[in-house]
C-alpha cells in the first residue's frame, strides 16, 4: 500500500506545482529545452506488454467469468449497434450482439466472421453472404434481410441516432429513402434465399475492405424490431431490457448502468461456448487497484488506470496483457456549429445534416490554436502521469495504422518562446502590468475550457494545462468551474454550448485509418464543426477508386497530416497503451488484432477458468 500512498501524494494539491516543474514551465514565461520541451534528466522507460496471456492447468467444467469493466461513468445500456453512442456500451455489446464479419492482424476483412465480404470494385458493389448455421439467440436462423434491415433502421426518416453518414448516402437510393421519397432502397438486393445481399455503390474504395471502412458490418433482427417504430426503438424494453443478438453469450439480466449478467448461448455458430456465463461489473477507476488487490474479478478491461499502474504492475495473482489503444485524446476547439438536415414545406430535404464553420469564432485564429499547442508539455505528462504508458501524439492518425501514419510530422512540442511570438505577430496584447492578454480588438479574451472527471489525474492535468496557457498570458477558465461527467460533458459538446469554447476529449478511432467519419463536412462526430474546401478535398481522395493504390492513398494520408497539424482545429495530445489485468485461472486470454477460434485459439467462446477459486499469488 505504500506505493498507492505515495502516488496519492503525487496527485494531490501538490500535482499542479510537479507538472509545472517537470514540464519546464516557470512564473517568467520562459522557454522550455528545444524542440522536445522537456526539463527533465530522468526517462520513463515504456513497459512492454504481451497481447496474449497463457496460464497452465485443464479447463474447469463451465464456471462463471467475473469482468471488471473500469468506468467512470455509467454505461447508457443501448444494445443496439444501429444506435449506441458510447464506447461503454459498445465494450458491453461485444460479448452479446455479434457481429458480421471477420479480421485479419492488419483490421482486414478475412471472411472469418458469419459472413463472407465481397468488394467489386469494377462494379462497385459489396456482397455480403451469410453463412450457413447462424442463429439469433431466440433460434431464428440470421439472414441477409437482418443486414437490410439494419441499413433501413439508420437509413429511416425517423432514425434518432447518429451512425448515418456519407458512408451511408453512397449506397445507390439510400437518399430517397432517408428523405421519405421512397420506401425501399434501390441500391439494396437481396437474393431469392435472403442469404446474399448485393449493395450497389456510387463507388467503392479501399477502406472497404478494412473493419469500419465504409461497410456495415452490423445486422439487427428484423423479427424481432421490426412491429416497432423506429422513432421508439432506442426507448424500447426490446433494446433496453431484452436485447436480442448472434454472439457467444445471451443477455440474462441488466441493471442499467452498473451491471450485466450473461449467460452461454449453446448454438453459437463458433461452437457452444465452455464458460457458463460472464458477470460484469462497473468498477470506478478509484477502486480498481483495490479491487485487484482483493482478487474480486477475473479480468479487468475497459479505462484501466494507467495512471495508477506502479500500483498493479507487479499485483499478486494477475497477469498484465496490454497493446497500443485504437485511440487518442485531443483537445478541441469550437469553431461552428451543427446544421440539421434542410427541409422544404413537403418535408424534402434541400440540403442535407452537415457541419458550419463560423469564421467569426472565437478560436478561429489558427495562431491563438497553435500558441495554445506550443505551450503545453505533452511529452512530459505522459511521462509523469501515465508513467510512459502515454506519449505526445503529432497526428490525428493512430501510429497503429503503420502503412497511413505519418512519423516526420513534427507536432506541437513545448515551447513556449514560439508560443508568445505567435500570439504577439497576431496581435494579442499583453499590456505591461496585466496578466492576460486582450484580442486583437483590444477585448477581453477568456477561453472556456470543458474537461471530463474521471480518475485521480483527471483535474491535476486540466489544471495544469490551464496554468501552462496562464504563462503565456491566456486567461482559461473551468467551465462553470468544475470538471464534469462523460455522459453529460458529451451532451454539452454534442449540442455546441455555446459557453464552451475549447474541450478535451477522447476518440476511438475504429480499426479504419480513415479519419472522415470524425473529421468530415458531414460527420457528426466532428464536434469542432471545422470544415474547409481542402480539408473535403482530401476527404473525398481517401475515399476515392483511386485509392485502391495503396502507395497513393499513404501519400494523400501523409499530406493530410500535414494539413490537419498546420490548421489545427484540434490538439491530438497523448497516444496511449491499453492494459489488461488477467488473473491467473484465467486460462488464456488474447487482445492481438484479429486473434479468433480460427486463428490464436481465443475467442470469447473458448474462455475458460483452470480452478474454481481466483488465484491470490
Amino acid at each position: 500500500m505504500s506505493n498507492k500512498k505515495k502516488y496519492s501524494l503525487l496527485v494531490s494539491s501538490a500535482a499542479v506545482a510537479f507538472m509545472l516543474a517537470a514540464c519546464g514551465g516557470s512564473d517568467d514565461n520562459s522557454s522550455g529545452n528545444g524542440s522536445n520541451g522537456s526539463t527533465s534528466d530522468e526517462q520513463v522507460d515504456i513497459p512492454d506488454f504481451d497481447q496474449r496471456v497463457v496460464n497452465e492447468g485443464e479447463p474447469v467444467d463451465g464456471g462463471t467469468m467475473n469482468i471488471a469493466y473500469v468506468s467512470d461513468a455509467a454505461f447508457t445500456g443501448i444494445f443496439s449497434w444501429e444506435l449506441y453512442e458510447s464506447g461503454p456500451d459498445a465494450d458491453i455489446m461485444e460479448y452479446t450482439m455479434g457481429s458480421l464479419l471477420g479480421v485479419d492482424e492488419n483490421y482486414l476483412y478475412d471472411n472469418t466472421g458469419a459472413a463472407s465480404i465481397e468488394v467489386d470494385e469494377e462494379t462497385d458493389t459489396v456482397t455480403l453472404t451469410v453463412k450457413d448455421g447462424v442463429k439469433w439467440h431466440d433460434g431464428e436462423k440470421l439472414t441477409a434481410s437482418d443486414i437490410l434491415f439494419s441499413h433501413e433502421i439508420i437509413g429511416s426518416p425517423d432514425y434518432t441516432g447518429i451512425r448515418y453518414s456519407s458512408d451511408f448516402a453512397k449506397i445507390e437510393g439510400m437518399e430517397a429513402y432517408k428523405n421519405g421519397e421512397a420506401d425501399s432502397i434501390s441500391g439494396m438486393t437481396l437474393s431469392d434465399d435472403e442469404m446474399t445481399l448485393t449493395i450497389q455503390y456510387d463507388s467503392v474504395g479501399v477502406q472497404m475492405l478494412a473493419a469500419g471502412g465504409g461497410v456495415w458490418g452490423y445486422a439487427a433482427p428484423r423479427h424481432y424490431l421490426e412491429n416497432i417504430p423506429v422513432a421508439d426503438l432506442e426507448s424500447s424494453p426490446q433494446i433496453r431490457e431484452e436485447p436480442l443478438g448472434f454472439g457467444p453469450f445471451k443477455v440474462e439480466n441488466i441493471v442499467p448502468g452498473e451491471s450485466v449478467s450473461y449467460t452461454r448461448f449453446e448454438d453459437y455458430y463458433r461452437g457452444t461456448p465452455i464458460l457458463d456465463g460472464i458477470e460484469l461489473e462497473t468498477v470506478p477507476s478509484a477502486t480498481a487497484v483495490a479491487a485487484m488487490e482483493n482478487a474480486q474479478f477475473d479480468l479487468f478491461v475497459g479505462n484501466v488506470p494507467t495512471d495508477q499502474y506502479e500500483n498493479f504492475e507487479d499485483m499478486p495473482g494477475y497477469t498484465i496483457a496490454g497493446k497500443d489503444d485504437l485511440a487518442y485524446t485531443y483537445i478541441g476547439f469550437k469553431l461552428g456549429e451543427w446544421q440539421d438536415a434542410q427541409t422544404d414545406e413537403d418535408g424534402t430535404v434541400i440540403e442535407p445534416a452537415k457541419n458550419v464553420y463560423n469564421p467569426d469564432a472565437k478560436m478561429a485564429d489558427k495562431s491563438l490554436r497553435q500558441a495554445m499547442a506550443y505551450a503545453i508539455d505533452n511529452d512530459s505528462v505522459g511521462e509523469r502521469f501515465y508513467q510512459g504508458l502515454r506519449r505526445r501524439a503529432n497526428s490525428p492518425i493512430i501510429p497503429n495504422f503503420a502503412d497511413y501514419y505519418n512519423k516526420d510530422v513534427k507536432g506541437y512540442p513545448l515551447d513556449v518562446d514560439k508560443a508568445n511570438q505567435l500570439l504577439d505577430d497576431a496581435g494579442y496584447m499583453l499590456a505591461e502590468g496585466e496578466e492576460f492578454r486582450t484580442t486583437p480588438e483590444g477585448d477581453e479574451l477568456v477561453i472556456n475550457f470543458a474537461s471530463m472527471s474521471g480518475g485521480d489525474v483527471a483535474e491535476p492535468i486540466a489544471k495544469y494545462y490551464i496554468q501552462s496557457w496562464a504563462q503565456i498570458g491566456l486567461n482559461v477558465q473551468l467551465l462553470d468551474n468544475r470538471l464534469h461527467e462523460m455522459n453529460s460533458f458529451y451532451d454539452r459538446v454534442e449540442a455546441d454550448d455555446p459557453e464552451i469554447d475549447i474541450y478535451q476529449g477522447a476518440w476511438g478511432t475504429g480499426s479504419d485509418p480513415t479519419p472522415d467519419g470524425l473529421w468530415g463536412p458531414t460527420a457528426p462526430f466532428n464536434y469542432t464543426r471545422w470544415t474547409t474546401e481542402e480539408n473535403s478535398e482530401f476527404m473525398d481522395k481517401m475515399l476515392s477508386d483511386e485509392g485502391f493504390d495503396t502507395e497513393w492513398r499513404a501519400e494523400v494520408f501523409n499530406e493530410w497530416q500535414e494539413y490537419f497539424m498546420e490548421e489545427l482545429p484540434a490538439i491530438p495530445t497523448l497516444f496511449r497503451k491499453i492494459l489488461y489485468p488477467v488473473n491467473n485461472r484465467v486460462g488464456a486470454f488474447d487482445v492481438t488484432p484479429g486473434a479468433d477460434a480460427d486463428k490464436s485459439g481465443v475467442g470469447y467462446h473458448t474462455w475458460y477458468l483452470t480452478s474454481e477459486e481466483r488465484v491470490t499469488e
